[in-house]
């Protein structure tokens, strides 16, 4: 069973950036697409950044341009850099295979103010 611990979360201001981290336990990490995914107040969870086993990206547009996603294999640890935040970005963000899996970790809250 895999176990993610999401990291990396706070408050910022519009404008500001933050990096947040995912560590995965388990030996096929490398070669498992992965892919953050948030959860803003009262709304469903959705996908906003995939990464393929081989690096290729893919993007929320509502996050293209702005955010990044990327991997260490080496670490077990996928990584999303948010520039150019917004109140809107304010959510609790999770990791998670592509698909998701049952399981999630507890997430990593990040609110942005105005």
């Amino acid at each position: 069973q895999v176990q993610l611990v999401e990291s990396g979360g706070g408050l910022v201001q519009a404008g500001g950036s933050l990096k947040l981290s995912c560590e995965a336990s388990g030996s096929t990490f490398r070669v498992v697409a992965m892919a953050w995914y948030r959860q803003p107040p009262g709304k469903q969870r959705d996908r906003v950044a995939t990464i393929s086993s081989g690096g290729r990206t893919d993007y929320a547009d509502s996050v293209k341009g702005r955010f990044t996603i990327s991997r260490d294999n080496a670490k077990n640890t996928v990584y999303l850099q948010m520039n150019s935040l917004k109140p809107e970005d304010t959510a609790v963000y999770y990791c998670n295979l592509v698909p998701p899996r049952s399981v999630w970790g507890q997430g990593t809250q990040v609110t942005v103010s105005s």
